[in-house]
């Protein structure tokens, strides 16, 4: 496992993120405990250092259970939750992005993880009904005050990411490092606005759900497959199907699993991606780990993104279209330009 920077902080990170939205039966479908142990300690000898979990993962268990298993190692590891999702659904002040939210959340998460500080903060997703500055200024406030090193968002749109940042920088705030996003064969509609973004600005993305729900590991087309699985059948498009069966051939082809084909082709054109891995038992981690070494053919990239490609829509469809010839004129085929993301 190699190390990357953290957007344009100094932090060092792992190529993939450890998830544990599985840690904790809570929800009737995660890992045991002794299951937990063995996972989290086959990421870090695999050199693995950020655990990402959330304060609403499995009721609270997942970042108990996180808390216990860092243990005295706490400081090797890049600690990562989040907080937006409500805790007690009858009071309306205990969920959203909001200052007093915020303070809530983060004093607990503390104590179940068992901590002084977390290292990265997510916004877990876009709370439309607190302004953005406010929720800037309060996560300064806790990097401030050092219950907090670095902070990004999951689940927002580009212009918000964009202008929380903006105004961040011009007021002198802790500025957003990464973005946690859906990213996938099957999800690939981040290439549209949030990618090219992530890029100008020199964010970090951290890719949640890269077997499209497990849809790409070939749970669904490949025989004797079939288990446990929080995607019903039924659900899966003939177009999704399609293009996992894809990812089965290619992965037959180069001698590996359908899983980390999907995981490799997250981070095969775009090195700032880092898959999350979410597993629940100790042999899907392990399996999906290998994906980290795993390098596709270009031949294997270009038919995975042939059969997945989507529509970019407008403007970017129009502006490649018109930048050609109608706004740059013939001179413009001379000129070496800037990649748009």
């Amino acid at each position: 496992m190699r190390y990357r920077l953290l957007g344009r902080t100094g932090l060092r990170v792992s190529e993939a993120f450890l998830g544990t939205m599985t840690f904790g039966k809570d929800w009737g479908w995660g890992a045991s405990v002794e299951e937990c142990r063995k996972m989290f300690t086959a990421y870090a000898e695999a050199g693995g250092n950020v655990i990402d979990t959330a304060n609403r993962y499995t009721e609270g268990s997942s970042e108990r259970i996180v808390g216990d298993l860092l243990g005295a190692d706490r400081d090797r590891f890049v600690l990562s939750t989040k907080y937006t999702l409500t805790m007690d659904g009858t009071d309306p002040n205990a969920s959203g992005n909001h200052r007093k939210n915020l303070v809530r959340s983060v004093e607990a998460s503390l104590q179940r993880l068992d901590t002084d500080h977390i290292d990265l903060l997510w916004v877990h997703t876009w709370d439309p009904n607190t302004p953005i500055e406010e929720t800037m200024r309060a996560l300064d406030d806790l990097v401030r005050a050092g219950k907090v090193l670095y902070v990004g968002i999951s689940d927002a749109p580009a212009w918000l990411v964009a202008r929380a940042n903006t105004i961040a920088e011009f007021r002198g705030w802790t500025q957003f490092a990464g973005l946690q996003l859906p990213y996938s064969l099957i999800q690939r509609d981040i290439e549209r606005e949030l990618l090219p973004m992530a890029a100008a600005l020199e964010l970090s993305v951290a890719a949640w759900s890269p077997l499209g729900a497990g849809v790409l590991s070939g749970k669904f087309t490949r025989s004797g497959t079939d288990g446990p699985s929080r995607v019903d059948r039924s659900t899966v498009s003939e177009h999704d199907l399609t293009i996992a069966r894809t990812v089965d051939a290619v992965a037959d082809e180069i001698g590996a699993s359908s899983s980390q084909v999907a995981i490799a082709w997250t981070r095969a054109r775009r090195p700032s991606i880092h898959p999350i891995l979410g597993a629940r038992n100790l042999g899907q981690l392990t399996d999906n780990l290998a994906a980290i070494d795993l390098e596709l053919p270009e031949d294997a990239v270009a038919r995975l993104d042939k059969a997945s490609a989507i529509e970019l829509g407008f403007p970017m469809e129009f502006i490649a279209e018109t930048t050609a010839d109608f706004v740059y004129g013939s001179s413009g085929k001379q000129v070496d330009g800037r990649r748009a993301g």
